[in-house]
């Protein structure tokens, strides 16, 4: 999802979450109403939302703990996960101690944890620097290719055009508030698609979406009356 600043975005993420209540209209997961958090559904934030007096380790517990599973169980969830999300030997490091990036992999690994079917994440990359972005981008859609793991619907919110266009197969469009669905667009892309990012193809989808955000800002831009003169 994209578009301007204080649409709705990441609040429409939180409905689906189950973390707010929508005004009208409802969220159906498996056929019936979204209403609740549910560990099927996970999310990562823009700003990581680590505890920062714990522990890489004890910051992915944190969502086990919540499911009541042994702490021996735990440990040796959290720690498989950290592994996975190359941060092995970190585990009893602080968040203080970690770069953007680390950080942003305990939370990909805290929300992995609860093998979630569905995976939010609310401009995750927006935070960190263009070369530890462009890592996780490949490491998220790594784990989006991975069999063995039970996620494999994403939903990312992002500001960055670019970005919506390399990482998805639909980019939905929002215009500025009262947020609504203005466009969709369908990226019909061969994945992996690092090597069409200089490709008219890859353009093509960047400007459909600009086009659509450059509409609808034209549209509600407000409109300035001009005073009629007449001249001798």
């Amino acid at each position: 999802m994209v578009g301007p600043s204080g649409c709705g975005k990441s609040t429409l993420l939180r409905i689906i979450a189950g973390l707010e209540r929508a005004d009208s209209g409802e969220v159906l997961f498996h056929g019936q109403p979204q209403t609740s958090p549910t560990p099927k559904i996970t999310m990562i934030f823009q700003l990581f939302g680590l505890l920062p007096w714990k522990t890489a380790l004890e910051n992915v517990e944190v969502a086990l703990e919540a499911l009541h599973i042994k702490k021996e169980a735990r440990w040796e969830i959290a720690k498989s996960y950290l592994r996975m999300v190359d941060l092995e030997g970190f585990e009893n490091t602080y968040p203080h101690d970690l770069s953007g990036g680390m950080k942003q992999r305990v939370g990909i690994a805290r929300a992995l944890a609860l093998q979630p079917e569905v995976l939010l994440m609310d401009e995750p990359f927006s935070s960190l620097d263009e070369l530890t972005a462009k890592t996780l981008r490949s490491f998220v859609l790594d784990i989006w290719r991975t069999p063995s793991l039970m996620t494999h619907t994403f939903i990312m919110v992002s500001h960055n055009v670019e970005e919506a266009v390399f990482m998805a197969h639909r980019i939905l469009v929002m215009s500025a508030r009262p947020g609504r669905i203005v466009g969709e667009v369908k990226v019909d892309i061969p994945r992996p698609r690092t090597r069409y990012l200089r490709d008219p193809v890859y353009f093509k989808s960047v400007d459909e979406v600009v086009t659509i955000l450059g509409n609808r800002a034209a549209a509600s831009a407000p409109r300035v009356a001009r005073k009629a003169t007449t001249g001798r």
